[in-house]
């Protein structure tokens, strides 16, 4: 079969057996790095997607991606600064037909205290609607009862299961909920309000707000907080994606001041909130694919010093290559198609490796008896979530190293003299 002849020298060359023991033990453990380094990437890349992934779900399953409200229209200090929507069914419908959002749901909110016979915590209070609510996360992972029961029993209450241990209560257990910047006067004086609510709903989520927010019916929270009607004064918009929250906004802030009921609008992101926990997550998921490249790097550069001794060892060959005819172009193909059979071999395996060892870390682990999670989680496996694009991309750059690292040994090899070389031969 026809083959270029640099094509055909340079692997002869790679699978050649006479080069000396240190010229194939650096060779061997240039591939061995480069396996293990784009193993260990691949390996690493995947589980930091699976921990965002999570991230993502669990804490942007909840807090909501935009939250529309009206424009504060007073600036005494009173109840609440936000105006009511008295017609949030007609917001609603609009804000449903607009691109990227997929749910809108009527809520109010309030900073409160929920207290039990053992212990006070400091907890967001949230008024919903349960009939809007029935596909969200935390209707999706209630331990038990569920949201309808807000509407069935009057002044009720759910909690997350860390929030009910911290207060030890459980289901059918009364709760006191205190509204610390709202007060009524008594004969006693002036107090916070106050009522109590029957927890009737547990739910574990298995994030940070299973801590810090209870649900209870916005009738009954416009109550407490002595708001008219059912108390909604804000819109929480879930997308298709939470990152395309800043897309959404701008497309509304295009659309609200001059259509009515989209008029005098508040947008509010998640990332306000939660931006900087992302921000973070992000920084560190970068640092590691730096960190790990420079390992692929360093084992890729290998190739520099395993090819530069065998083109000492060959300047002989070489020579004799020359007056047999091949070009400087030629010599450089047979050094580079070398030390590329060497990270093409490498990045290979590692790929492979790499994309075993991910989809199979947590029966590995199980396998081996480590626990990297710590005893403090119920559930130990790591989330993995293997993306194909990041493969192709860890291979490529895996192999541009190697091919960059090919070119000063190559390049060395084309300037030898014949004249030079053959005069002691």
């Amino acid at each position: 079969m026809f083959q270029p002849v640099s094509l055909f020298i340079g692997l002869r060359y790679s699978r050649s057996k006479s080069r000396t023991g240190f010229i194939s033990f650096i060779t061997f453990f240039s591939t061995v790095g480069i396996l293990l380094g784009v193993a260990s990437l691949i390996t690493v890349v995947s589980v930091m997607n699976g921990f965002e992934g999570e991230l993502k779900k669990r804490i942007l399953g909840i807090v909501p991606h935009v939250i529309v409200s009206k424009e504060i229209v007073s600036q005494v200090f009173n109840d609440s600064k936000k105006e009511s929507f008295k017609a949030w069914p007609v917001l609603r419908e609009q804000l449903l037909q607009q691109k990227h959002v997929e749910q809108v749901t009527p809520f109010l909110s309030s900073e409160a205290l929920i207290q039990s016979s053992d212990n006070l915590q400091g907890v967001l209070l949230q008024g919903i609607i349960p009939e809007f609510e029935q596909n969200n996360i935390i209707s999706n992972h209630m331990l038990t009862g569920s949201l309808e029961n807000l509407s069935e029993h009057p002044y009720s209450i759910i909690i997350g299961q860390s929030l009910a241990r911290k207060l030890k209560v459980t289901l059918q257990d009364t709760v006191r909920i205190v509204l610390p910047n709202k007060t009524t006067f008594t004969p006693m004086g002036r107090v916070p309000v106050q009522r109590k609510f029957i927890v009737r709903g547990i739910f574990d989520v298995g994030s940070q707000v299973d801590d810090s927010m209870v649900l209870v019916h916005s009738k009954y929270g416009a109550k407490l907080l002595r708001r008219k009607g059912d108390g909604i004064d804000q819109l929480r918009l879930y997308l298709d994606d939470a990152f395309n929250a800043k897309q959404v906004v701008r497309a509304l802030t295009a659309v609200n001041k001059n259509s009515p009921p989209l008029d005098k609008l508040t947008f509010t992101t998640w990332n306000d909130s939660q931006g900087a926990l992302f921000s973070a997550v992000n920084m560190e998921k970068k640092m590691m694919w730096l960190m790990l490249s420079l390992i692929v790097a360093v084992a890729a550069f290998n190739i520099v010093s395993a090819l530069v001794m065998v083109v000492v060892e060959k300047q002989g060959e070489i020579g004799i290559l020359q007056t047999l005819g091949l070009s400087r172009t030629d010599i450089v193909k047979i050094f580079i198609t070398q030390g590329m059979v060497n990270g093409l071999w490498g990045v290979t395996l590692g790929s492979i490796f790499g994309v075993l060892i991910a989809l199979n870390l947590n029966e590995i682990l199980a396998t081996l008896g480590l626990n990297i999670l710590g005893g403090g989680y119920t559930v130990q496996a790591l989330p993995i979530k293997l993306e194909l694009m990041n493969v192709v991309v860890i291979i490529f750059s895996a192999l541009a190293m190697s091919f960059i690292a090919t070119l000063y040994p190559a390049f060395q090899a084309s300037k030898t003299q014949p004249a030079e070389v053959l005069r002691n031969e």
